[in-house]
């Protein structure tokens, strides 16, 4: 059993980031999350970023576990293949603010999970800055 979410380092990213390891804490199952080559420090083999730091904090002592796996290319293809690797519960993806018009159309990535996930998805967006 496992949730799985991809990072980034967008605010979209890392909503779906904390959604993914509050979903994880909440089951009690371990967190997959799915970064690209670039996130990857070749010298020393580990994950960059803060993000993924403050995650795994949060996950210790709380029955959950993190494990990071590298991406190939395409972050729907590699969110699809991990999941159903690891026979996933959930897999949750960060949403991008749309115009109106932008609303007919759903980003070609998340229409794409939505389509080939073998699992639920749990779509989040981050919150919107409150007006000056």
């Amino acid at each position: 059993m496992t949730v799985v979410v991809a990072h980034l380092s967008t605010p979209e990213g890392r909503e779906a980031l904390d959604t993914a390891a509050t979903e994880a804490v909440r089951r009690g199952t371990e967190l997959v999350v799915v970064v690209g080559e670039s996130a990857v420090s070749p010298e020393a083999g580990t994950v960059r970023g803060d993000d993924l730091r403050r995650v795994e904090e949060r996950l210790e002592g709380a029955g959950a576990t993190l494990r990071v796996e590298t991406g190939k290319a395409d972050l729907a293809e590699d969110l699809v293949a991990v999941a159903e690797r690891t026979s996933a519960d959930l897999i949750v993806i960060g949403l991008r603010r749309r115009s109106p018009v932008g609303k007919l159309i759903l980003g070609s990535n998340a229409q794409r999970i939505l389509l080939d996930a073998p699992c639920p998805v749990l779509a989040v967006k981050p919150e919107r800055a409150p007006a000056r």
